[in-house]
């Protein structure tokens, strides 16, 4: 995974073949038990979307500008 980030999505490469592999390690954590995965990384959503994948995905970026937005409104 931290290949397909760094030499990969970091430089705007999006490969199918990045794209398989990170959908056949999501295949992998689910049939080991894994009841979602977090994206902890910003650049992982544009290559893995929740459609495509058995499990659900949690996107931190997504997560952290909602929350974001949330405080700001509140506080004004």
């Amino acid at each position: 995974v931290h290949a397909i980030i760094y030499e990969e999505l970091c430089l705007g490469r999006l490969l199918d073949t990045s794209r398989a592999e990170l959908l056949a390690i999501v295949d992998r954590l689910a049939a080991q038990g894994a009841q979602g995965v977090v994206l902890g990384c910003t650049e992982l959503p544009l290559l893995v979307q929740p459609a495509q994948c058995a499990l659900p995905l949690f996107d931190t970026t997504e997560r952290h500008a909602r929350a974001a937005v949330e405080f700001a409104l509140a506080a004004g």
